[in-house]
């Protein structure tokens, strides 16, 4: 590739600076819709790592000998300074991820305003509780920040995710080391300056962007990290526990999904089937909540195969800028070739084809968007996550099939329910193995509520007043009280 494109550069982010890193290695960021170069970027090496780390743990004195009013006021500027520039955000997140234009502004650019809005609020309501332990005692608990924390994040989100895990982190009074996805680290690096603007002080986040083998792996290895932030694949997570366990950090893991949407022949269909098309459609599928496998009770089976095949047949994919388009590309070639390699796989095992299944043009990484139906559960398609534009639709007979095969995975995201039987829903909601259940919607969160799931689907909680629990740890005083 010729590097001598005029694309823009960009460096580490540390200690309140631009700064070359230690390595001198640079890589080429690519638009995922064009495949032509838009950014030079730093790549960082285990130096660089160590001197993020160290500022960021020279700064937690800075950061907590602020009073926690104050904190909270320069999150709100940062917010509205976010809020100011997000235009700017916004195409810069739609240019390194392919996400449509119109989907950045509605989910991701909403979620971080809102995110950092309501942690900023925490910052001075973060209490112990006195406990009557004994007469002769005052005792109570104080919460304290657990520390530099390292936030790795994904290439799906990485505006909204990345803030899920700083706003809290910051609002707890912990300083920061972000590790961008390698082929999503630009929107990080703005945002640690409109952060530096409103007031943060240096050093209280910073940006590292490289590769997940050097920096992440040094990240999770430091002795000067006492958090560990992740979210991406089962595998990296497995990794990233067993690094950790070196000198016991705090983990917090938000992995994969294979989300079950379960439709009950009196559901309403026109809803049912408009949200389970949004439900692996939306992001080309690129969503750890992903409602990969649409379960279909079989009297209306036929009927809600053709309608999705409609809905998939209709969707606008194309440049992420067109505001026309209503799904772009995914995120890689290696992506790519993934999710193409499951719609040969699924063929394979003899789902029906019914939509899509092949690569749009010549130029960006388009992948139609898929159906298999007729896929019996036990297939690939139904079990590993895809992470693309590809649904499974699944037949069952009853409530008791259903769950069967709606919990039937390593996975324990989300699912949803469709039906009109109130009684059913909740008792179907009650019986599946997820962090969140969807009743006659699918796809929403708010930061208000947890989010998380168990086994393949990760450990702990982010979101609400879990995410609290993350970043601080209790402290026990005792006090003897002279008779």
């Amino acid at each position: 590739m010729d590097q001598k494109v005029d694309i823009k550069h960009y460096e580490l982010f540390i200690d309140g600076r631009h700064v070359a890193p230690t390595t001198g290695e640079y890589t080429i960021d690519l638009d995922p819709a064009t495949e032509e170069p838009i950014a030079e970027v730093a790549q960082g090496g285990v130096a660089d790592v160590d001197r993020a780390v160290s500022v960021a743990r020279a700064a937690l004195k800075v950061w907590g000998g602020l009073r926690a009013a104050e904190r909270g006021r320069i999150l709100q500027r940062a917010a509205a300074l976010l809020e100011q520039n997000q235009e700017e955000l916004i195409e810069i997140e739609s240019l390194d991820a392919g996400k449509p234009l119109a989907a950045v502004r509605r989910q991701d650019m909403a979620a971080v305003i809102d995110t950092l809005r309501y942690y900023a609020g925490w910052c001075d309501k973060i209490t112990g509780q006195v406990i009557p332990a004994r007469p002769d005692a005052l005792t109570y608990t104080v919460r304290e920040p657990v520390g530099v924390v390292a936030a790795i994040v994904p290439w799906n989100f990485p505006l909204m995710i990345g803030m899920w895990k700083i706003a809290p982190a910051l609002a707890c009074g912990c300083t920061v080391v972000v590790k961008p996805a390698e082929l999503t680290p630009l929107s990080m690096l703005r945002v640690a300056e409109l952060f530096l603007e409103a007031g943060l002080p240096a050093g209280v986040l910073n940006v590292v962007c490289g590769k997940g083998s050097v920096v992440g792996e040094a990240l999770v290895r430091h002795p000067g990290v006492d958090k560990v932030t992740f979210t991406g694949s089962p595998k990296v997570g497995r990794t990233i526990m067993q690094g950790a366990a070196a000198n016991f950090k705090k983990v917090t893991l938000e992995l994969g999904g294979k989300s079950a949407n379960l439709i009950f022949a009196d559901a309403n269909l026109d809803r049912a089937v408009r949200a389970a098309a949004s439900g692996i459609f939306f992001n080309a599928g690129q969503v750890c909540s992903a409602g990969s496998r649409v379960l279909v009770q079989r009297p209306v089976y036929d009927e809600v195969v053709r309608r999705l095949v409609d809905r998939a047949r209709a969707i606008r994919v194309g440049d992420p800028r067109d505001p026309s388009t209503t799904m772009g590309p995914v995120i890689s070639a290696g992506q790519m070739k993934t999710v193409l390699d499951y719609i040969d796989i699924g063929r394979a095992e003899g789902a029906s084809l019914v939509a899509g299944g092949a690569r749009i043009g010549r130029e960006g990484y388009f992948v139609e968007p898929t159906v298999f139906a007729d896929v019996a559960h036990d297939m690939r398609i139904s079990q590993e996550e895809i992470f693309g534009p590809v649904l499974s639709v699944i037949p069952f007979d009853d409530e008791a099939d259903a769950l069967r095969m709606a919990n039937g995975t390593p996975y324990s995201l989300a699912a949803g329910v469709w039906s009109a039987d109130i009684s059913r829903v909740h008792r179907v909601a009650a019986a599946l193995k997820a962090g969140t259940v969807w009743i006659n919607t699918y796809g929403y969160t708010d930061v208000r509520l947890p989010w998380g799931g168990s086994g393949e689907s990760g450990l702990g909680r982010e979101h609400g007043d879990a995410a609290l629990e993350n970043f601080t740890q209790p402290k026990a005083v005792w006090l003897a009280l002279e008779a």
